[in-house]
């Protein structure tokens, strides 16, 4: 980059002494430069007649191509200290299907206005699916849970502990309980999101603590979950923020509890770029703010 800066220099003063003072550096510098060039080149750039310092025909040539080479030299280097600045960058994020988006929303809006030009993708998907486009670098950070630990390929940092709930429609049996015991389950009208990262996990226990219940209607959609335990088909198990339907009564579950651990998740050992590191601190902080408050 040197050489082609040197050789722009003496194109426009077309004089040797006067490009070198003009890029700072010594007269003969400037011309090893160029001569390193020309050697790349295959041929002289210029000639230099006493007082007459000219383009040659392979100079001329080269002028353009090597100004182009230059022009976008210094907007990559913008772009990179954009990028740096976390300007106009895009972050992509996943987030499990089950998290529900009012535990997040304020946080994503402040980043936002911390950060506007920072383009943020969100894509959701199960743990696994996530998982999986993390290690493909189809995502830069990812927000789950799951039961089992998650494993060595990633780093994980938790950001809080959200409870198993249940919720019914209006007039069911578990509508008049303070909360709902495992074995309370038991023979009940189940209505069961597909994909349900817990679903196993949960099973077992249902099953130990003698609350083996019906399902009676399956949907990997959580607003149609929501909605038949809404309309009277049965209850549904469900994380505690990721209650949406307006008026579902939702019953603490006990004896026992059933806890999920939410983290924020990137891959072990990548290299990332800014706006991740950024993302990740700032999550961190606002879970922390929010469960001291």
């Amino acid at each position: 980059m040197h050489q082609i800066r040197y050789f722009l220099a003496v194109c426009e003063a077309l004089n040797f002494t006067r490009a070198a003072e003009s890029c700072n550096v010594s007269q003969p510098s400037l011309t090893r430069a160029i001569k390193g060039l020309e050697d790349e080149l295959g041929g002289p750039l210029f000639r230099r007649e006493r007082n007459n310092t000219h383009l040659t025909g392979l100079g001329e040539m080269m002028r353009p191509h090597l100004t182009q080479v230059l022009i976008e030299t210094d907007a990559a280097k913008e772009r990179a200290k954009s990028f740096a600045r976390l300007d106009d960058v895009e972050l992509k994020l996943g987030m499990m299907r089950t998290i529900g988006p009012r535990r997040f929303v304020p946080f994503l809006q402040a980043f936002r206005e911390r950060h506007p030009k920072v383009r943020l993708v969100v894509q959701d998907g199960s743990n696994t699916m996530l998982q999986e486009r993390l290690v493909q670098g189809e995502l830069d950070v990812a927000v789950y849970g799951q039961p089992e630990e998650i494993d060595e390929r990633f780093h994980a940092r938790r950001l809080y502990d959200e409870r198993f709930v249940i919720g019914v429609g209006p007039g069911h049996s578990f509508d008049k309980l303070n909360a709902v015991r495992v074995r309370d389950l038991h023979d009940q009208a189940y209505v069961n999101r597909l994909q349900c990262e817990f679903f196993g996990h949960a099973g077992r226990i249902f099953r130990e603590h003698g609350g083996k219940p019906r399902i009676v209607f399956r949907s990997d959609r959580d607003d149609w979950v929501q909605s038949m335990a809404m309309a009277g088909l049965g209850f549904t198990f469900i994380p505690e923020f990721a209650v949406t339907m307006p008026g579902l009564r939702v019953r603490p579950l006990i004896e026992p509890e059933i806890v999920r651990s939410i983290q924020v998740v990137t891959v072990r050992g990548r290299p990332h770029v800014p706006a991740v590191g950024a993302f990740v601190r700032e999550i961190l902080a606002f879970a922390w703010m929010n469960a001291s408050a």
